[in-house]
């Protein structure tokens, strides 16, 4: 996987000829920040570094006397190098993020995806592009799933272009499409690496991050394979616009430097374990502005686990919105969903079920919290994935009866369920 990445070039000798200047132009265009394939897909060439000056002509007379002066000066004790200064031991943190680096780099992959696409069309011939993206990603299970970003991929799906996923050891697979959520800018290819090249990701949990806590992501910014950098919880509770238009909601903010090329890789807490999918950055630039954004991987685990097996999913639906839990603790709610909106026509709105609103009091405007769900028949329901659990109970056209606090006093209140839509469905 290691690749030359810096070479000197000699500037030519005076009364040689010049050599042929590169031809400028290449057919591979960049998407996603990447840089064009070359012999080792996954890193990109470095430029290479020129050191040249100006030409002038040196007399005979004067050479000989250069020359001189620098046998007089070149002598043994001045041609040795320096002594080094003695390391000390590494920081704490240091060491920290470098067992991390050595542990979890080797459950993300480098995913390269290849479009063709008509650059000119006369009546006698079509041109075609090669159109070259990369984006990150990282091995969901020993069967060798890979999760990353849609967007990553889309290009390819949209054309019939080929994604190829770069492991660690550098070995490279050709990937097959699984699924994916653009609601939530997620996806699943799968490799054919056997099991004992496949290093699975730790999961982690995502609901009980704190701001301020240190986190890091691994991923290949511009084509830059197996790239950390770290940072900490900047927010929580963010909302950003996945690439279908739909907010994704509970999205971590963090300042750890994510770049184009970082999409789909992993963002981890101290333990090494996945807390969020980095999806997005907040940058006039284009560039790390220390403002970037991941999917929570409590969304993640339950979107992959639909999209692998679809009967993990709840069949029915209540038609609720959620509300984010950072307002639901600043309501001080410690158990249950609160029903924050209720769609038009929903088994929900039905039911009577209530959402959130908002009141003018005075030059005040005031949140009244909608029911708050603690139940669903005999579950008892602490939070949103608790409902989901529960819903998995029923099918469509099933009744359930609902616990909920409304007005400080707790009601019974049945649903007619109904169907939902699949995960990635069209």
């Amino acid at each position: 996987m290691k690749c030359a990445q810096f070479a000197l070039r000699k500037v030519h000798d005076p009364g040689q000829p010049a050599p042929a200047r590169a031809r400028a132009g290449n057919p591979d265009r960049v998407i996603y920040g990447a840089i064009p394939v070359t012999r080792c897909p996954h890193n990109p060439p470095v430029p290479t570094l020129v050191a040249s000056t100006p030409r002038s002509r040196v007399s005979p007379i004067r050479s000989a006397a250069v020359g001189v002066l620098v046998l007089a000066f070149a002598g043994p004790g001045l041609a040795q190098p320096r002594a080094v200064t003695p390391r000390g031991p590494l920081e704490p943190a240091e060491q920290a993020d470098i067992n991390l680096f050595k542990e979890a780099s080797r459950s993300v992959a480098y995913i390269s995806t290849e479009v063709v696409v008509q650059r000119r069309r006369t009546h006698f011939r079509v041109d075609l592009d090669t159109v070259r993206g990369t984006g990150s990603g990282f091995i969901w299970d020993d069967q060798g799933h890979i999760v990353t970003n849609f967007h990553v991929v889309e290009p390819a799906l949209d054309t019939g272009g080929a994604a190829q996923v770069i492991l660690d050891d550098g070995s490279v697979w050709e990937a097959r499409f699984v699924g994916a959520s653009p609601d939530h800018d997620l996806a699943v290819l799968r490799i054919d690496a056997p099991a004992d090249r496949l290093r699975p990701i730790p999961i982690g949990v995502s609901a009980d991050l704190q701001v301020g806590q240190r986190v890091a992501a691994i991923g290949n910014p511009f084509g830059l394979d197996q790239t950390l950098t770290t940072g900490i919880v900047s927010a929580l509770g963010r909302t950003i616009t996945s690439i279908s238009g739909k907010d994704i909601s509970n999205c971590i903010q963090t300042d750890a430097a994510i770049n184009p090329g970082n999409s789909g890789g992993p963002l981890l807490d101290s333990a090494g374990r996945l807390i969020g999918v980095n999806t997005a950055i907040h940058s006039p630039s284009g560039a790390s502005a220390g403002i970037g954004f991941a999917v929570p991987v409590d969304i993640v685990n339950e979107v992959v686990s639909e999209l692998l097996d679809p009967s993990s999913a709840p069949t029915v639906a209540l038609g609720i919105g959620r509300a984010e839990p950072t307002l639901e603790r600043r309501l001080g709610i410690r158990r249950g969903v609160l029903v924050h909106t209720v769609a038009e026509g929903s088994p929900a709105d039905r039911a009577g079920l209530r959402g959130s609103v908002i009141r003018q009091r005075g030059r005040y405007q005031q949140l009244v919290p909608g029911d708050i769900i603690l139940a669903v028949e005999d579950q008892p329901v602490n939070n949103f994935f608790d409902l989901r659990a529960a819903l998995k109970r029923f099918t469509p056209g099933d009744r359930a009866v609902l616990t909920v606090l409304r007005d400080d006093k707790t009601e019974k209140i049945p649903v007619v369920l109904e169907a939902r839509p699949r995960v990635g469905a069209d």
